[in-house]
């Protein structure tokens, strides 16, 4: 195992941003050894108070305000970008220039032209990249990975998915960032782009898509009139501004192996505060998942008598993938939790700079984002045109289709 540390830095100090920075410093705790030790370096936000409190509850060095001051600190071997999706592409452009190591939120950019440059910044790069998709660490989602991947299912026959928040239900929160942006760039970026590529994970990749439907429930929002952190509220000012993106979208989709999928995503769905679920079908089998239940998943399959044949609920543990070695207490049933995912996450980046004997699996490339953002493209395409089928990065994008969504006050 090697001593020399392994200096990490997060910027953006918002939501996401505190749950990178509470990975880094668990990564050392989990899974086998030979991960060198983590030196909790720098948190940069513009938002520099935000900056400072992130900092000192994970123990990092230091705080600054300024991305760049990451990039200039030849210490620094591997950051999290975790601020709003216009700035991902000149910040991993600079980081990957800096020699650095980069793992991108999602979506993997603001826009199909940011995106794609940083498809091909990876290609040429002599560092590890990778995009957050942390539903992937999910013991029980793995688990049903497992079950599919071992045809214990059977043929799959359908694919059900959904993510339903309620995080903008109230006509009153601010106008943030995040309603900012053309079709695409609002519960489909967000929240979609997770439900996706759950559903590839687990079925292949989204070959096409038709019945596109997007629709918008608050068109109009009060301006803050303060910084606003993640889906937090903020006082508000009397002057209004447009919703430029979805609050809702529906769509069906084909999978490469001819598989349907039915897929649809909300942030104004009352009472579901972060409701990412499927249900996935085969001639032999089902199984079921609810993030609102994480420990826990629904299977059915062929069992031979009848009498006791039937739906059952599977705790999660030990036997699970990520269960054993990432938790500090390895017994079934005694739950699941939203950071387990981002500590994996960010253990598998770390495993990939270093070199790790015996990795977790390599997290999603900029490349696989890519392949995100372009089932989302398809998907307005679609609403553009009464739901017609298109295929997936058949076309070429239109300035219309993705553009930039600017970047967090803080």
């Amino acid at each position: 195992m090697s001593h020399q540390p392994l200096s990490v830095a997060v910027i953006g100090a918002g939501m996401a941003g505190r749950s990178h920075a509470a990975g880094y410093r668990q990564a050392g705790t989990v899974f086998g050894e030979g991960l060198p030790p983590v030196r909790l370096a720098v948190v940069a936000d513009a938002n520099e108070a935000l900056a400072r409190d992130a900092a000192r509850r994970y123990g990092f060095e230091k705080a600054v305000s300024n991305w760049e001051a990451v990039v200039a600190d030849p210490t620094i071997d591997a950051v999290s970008i975790v601020v709003g999706n216009a700035l991902h592409r000149p910040i991993a452009e600079a980081l990957v220039a800096a020699g650095k190591h980069v793992l991108c939120e999602k979506p993997l950019a603001g826009s199909m032209d940011d995106a794609r440059a940083m498809v091909a910044l990876e290609a040429d790069a002599e560092v590890v990249t990778a995009v957050g998709y942390t539903y992937r660490r999910s013991p029980a989602i793995a688990a049903i990975r497992d079950h599919v991947r071992r045809g214990e299912l059977g043929k799959l026959s359908l694919f059900s998915g959904r993510y339903w928040c309620d995080y903008a239900c109230d006509p009153r929160s601010p106008l943030t960032w995040r309603f900012k942006g053309g079709p695409g760039s609002g519960a489909l970026g967000d929240i979609g782009a997770h439900v996706i590529d759950a559903a590839e994970y687990l079925c292949g990749p989204i070959v096409a898509v038709s019945g596109g439907a997007l629709s918008t429930q608050i068109p109009e929002r009060p301006l803050p009139l303060g910084a606003v952190v993640g889906h937090g509220t903020a006082p508000v000012s009397d002057e209004v501004g447009e919703v430029e993106n979805e609050d809702t979208a529906t769509f069906t989709a084909r999978f490469g192996s001819g598989l349907a999928g039915s897929f649809s995503v909300s942030r104004t769905a009352f009472g579901m505060p972060n409701g990412l679920g499927f249900d996935v079908y085969g001639l032999g089998g089902r199984a079921a998942f609810d993030f609102h239940r994480p420990a826990e998943y629904l299977f059915d399959d062929a069992q031979p008598e009848a009498r006791t044949r039937g739906v059952r609920q599977v705790i999660v543990g030990p036997q699970m993938p990520y269960f054993s070695g990432g938790y500090p207490m390895e017994a079934p049933g005694v739950g699941l939790g939203n950071q387990e995912a981002f500590t994996y996450q960010c253990r598998a980046f770390l495993d990939q700079v270093a070199g790790t004997p015996d990795p977790l699996p390599a997290n999603a490339s900029f490349a696989d984002a890519l392949h995100t953002m372009e089932v989302i493209q398809a998907v307005v395409r679609s609403s553009r045109s009464d739901g017609a089928p298109v295929e997936v990065g058949a076309v070429p994008p239109l300035e219309a289709d993705a553009p930039a969504v600017p970047a967090p006050p803080a």
